[in-house]
């Protein structure tokens, strides 16, 4: 891992912005790659499609919605441990998706004059799973989770065909959307998908979505951005990163293992540690070179670990630390100090935050009860991560009787003349004109 010595520099947020480690392909590259795919699914449906699944999956002459009796099928190969953990997962995610739900509030601004707040639901999502170097269940219930805590009453799933499973999605995200009661499924992948929520696909009975969710590499998120404003999106999640803001108090073992495990996601994925003690920064580089070339996917880590994403931050005191940290606005921040709770006080922009050495990221991508779909590439500093809210739009009931019409009329009229709108203030006197 490279380092990137801050110490003993006057830095601006502009400064920082520049200087916390990014990937080289950002997402404006991404776009313009992936434009034209998501206007030729928009154009020719299906055809386009079936084209991206032959030349970015290598699949061809499947079904692209799966039957739904498959999806409840693929249970029976699922292994027993797997599925009490899929189901324990929905547990604690439906507990901590349920705070996410506002309760219906009535505001009374006079005798006779109520604002009612309530939270509604849209009435169409389409959820997407990745299932390129890895098999995503726990984004499925993710996903869906959330949708259904908020009342949504269609789901739709997308992830990408697999050639070893007769070009169905990976069967663990089956067993997930069968868990879930997700039964339209389809087996579509990348920005072809996002493109098919978006646009609609007739020939496959694919009706377009109101918001689209669900994490996926850089291009995925590329897409999202693309149909952004013709549907809802939850935020651009791309390929993860962790950031871990630890002083010479944590435990090297436990920052390696956790920069490593979001390392072996993707070659693209980004590992960094912010710390104001080198000598605590070499003793993690020596954990890291001691596990990382143990584990499963080890030239992956080794990848993305040595890339311009991945990276070691030396600051003067942690103080410093959070701001390299809110100018990152990291997908994952793990703080692992002496006084977690003052660095804690000085962050704003995370997707989540893992507080303490015994709160790793992976908890959070599994059984910790909260969300793991996060915004990355530094999104984090004005998007928030996917949760039962998403799904949710405020809206205001406004009921008025006459009486309480009548108290405003004077001061809305003032406000109608001084704008220029007499008609709107007319509106309200016509209903105090005697009746010819």
């Amino acid at each position: 891992m490279r380092t990137i010595d801050l110490r003993g520099r006057e830095l601006t947020r502009a400064d920082l912005l520049k200087l916390v480690p990014r990937a080289a392909l950002g997402a404006e590259v991404a776009v313009e790659r992936v434009r034209p795919l998501v206007q030729d699914v928009a154009d020719r449906g299906e055809g386009a499609l079936r084209d991206q699944a032959r030349d970015f999956d290598g699949v061809e002459g499947h079904l692209l919605r799966v039957p739904a009796a498959a999806v409840q099928e693929s249970l029976a190969d699922c292994p027993p441990e797997v599925e009490s953990a899929l189901r324990e997962l929905i547990t604690r995610l439906r507990q901590g998706s349920a705070a996410q739900v506002p309760a219906e509030q009535v505001t009374r601004i006079a005798d006779g004059a109520t604002i009612t707040q309530r939270w509604q639901p849209v009435s169409r999502v389409g959820l997407y799973a990745p299932g390129g170097k890895a098999a995503y269940p726990s984004s499925v219930i993710m996903n869906a989770v959330s949708a259904q805590t908020a009342g949504v009453p269609e789901l739709a799933l997308a992830s990408p065909a697999q050639r070893d499973n007769n070009g169905l999605p990976h069967p663990a995200v089956l067993w997930a959307a069968a868990l879930c009661g997700v039964t339209e499924v389809y087996a579509i992948g990348g920005a072809g998908a996002i493109a098919a929520f978006a646009h609609g696909v007739s020939s496959i009975d694919l009706q377009p979505v109101d918001v689209v969710t669900g994490p996926g590499n850089v291009f995925v998120a590329a897409a999202k951005r693309v149909v952004s404003g013709l549907v809802g999106i939850d935020s651009e999640a791309g390929t993860t990163e962790i950031l871990v803001l630890a002083d010479s108090s944590a435990d090297p073992r436990f920052v390696a293992a956790d920069l490593i495990s979001q390392a072996e996601h993707d070659e693209a994925a980004a590992s960094v540690l912010v710390t104001d003690s080198e000598d605590f920064a070499q003793r993690v580089i020596a954990e890291v070179a001691a596990r990382a070339g143990e584990t499963r996917h080890a030239e992956r880590v080794a990848v993305a670990l040595n890339g311009p994403q991945s990276a070691i931050v030396l600051v003067d005191d942690m103080n410093m630390g959070a701001r390299v940290s809110n100018a990152y606005g990291p997908e994952h921040l793990e703080i692992q100090t002496r006084d977690d709770a003052a660095v804690l006080a000085q962050i704003t922009d995370a997707g989540a935050i893992f507080v303490g050495s015994y709160t790793p990221v992976s908890l959070g991508d599994y059984l910790a009860g909260s969300n793991h779909v996060l915004p990355t590439g530094g999104t984090a500093r004005f998007a928030s991560g996917l949760g039962a809210h998403t799904f949710l739009r405020p809206q205001q009931i406004i009921t008025y009787d006459r009486n309480a019409l009548a108290e405003v009329e004077s001061p809305l009229l003032a406000l109608a003349g001084a704008e220029g709108l007499p008609a709107h203030g007319e509106a309200v006197s016509a209903r105090f004109e005697e009746a010819i």
